[in-house]
């Protein structure tokens, strides 16, 4: 990073709260994942969203391959799910209840709520790209978001 301290760029970012969430799609029969927190939407018409994986997802390059995603938002309860979508490698779907979506794309159970898109551009943006999908279907349940600030896990409180 020219002229910028990455550690504090970092350090400041992270005073904006974000949801969580873990973004999934059926590759050739097989379900991959990984945990997102650069994801808001961004049309309403066309419904559309934005993702923001990073180059080095070893996930991502298997989601685009598959055209279409699903983005499953956590709820509070989710922190271990939560944990074992971040890390590259394993089967990160092990003792993860999910059903496939209208896409085949998995949506977990527990979920605070879901949003299936098909891919519809990708964009360079530094060492992440910036997807574009249309939603296709969505739902959701009530409960409470898993939040990550200053690089850790909370919770919202009324």
């Amino acid at each position: 990073m020219t002229g910028l301290d990455q550690a504090r760029f970092r350090e400041v970012l992270g005073h904006f709260a974000t949801g969580i969430t873990i973004v999934t799609a059926n590759e050739e029969g097989v379900p991959v994942g990984f945990s997102c927190q650069s994801f808001a939407a961004l049309s309403l018409d066309p419904p559309m969203v934005l993702l923001a994986p990073a180059k080095s997802s070893t996930s991502w390059p298997r989601i685009a391959q598959a055209g279409a995603f699903c983005v499953n938002i956590l709820g509070e309860h989710q922190e271990a799910v939560c944990r074992a979508f971040a890390v590259s490698g394993g089967d990160k779907f092990d003792g993860v209840d999910w059903t496939p979506g209208v896409t085949g794309a998995p949506i977990l159970a527990g979920s605070l709520a879901h949003v299936e898109c098909t891919l519809e551009a990708i964009y360079e943006g530094g060492d992440h790209e910036l997807v574009t999908g249309l939603v296709v279907s969505m739902g959701s349940s009530d409960g409470t978001p898993l939040l990550f600030y200053r690089s850790g896990f909370g919770r919202f409180v009324s």
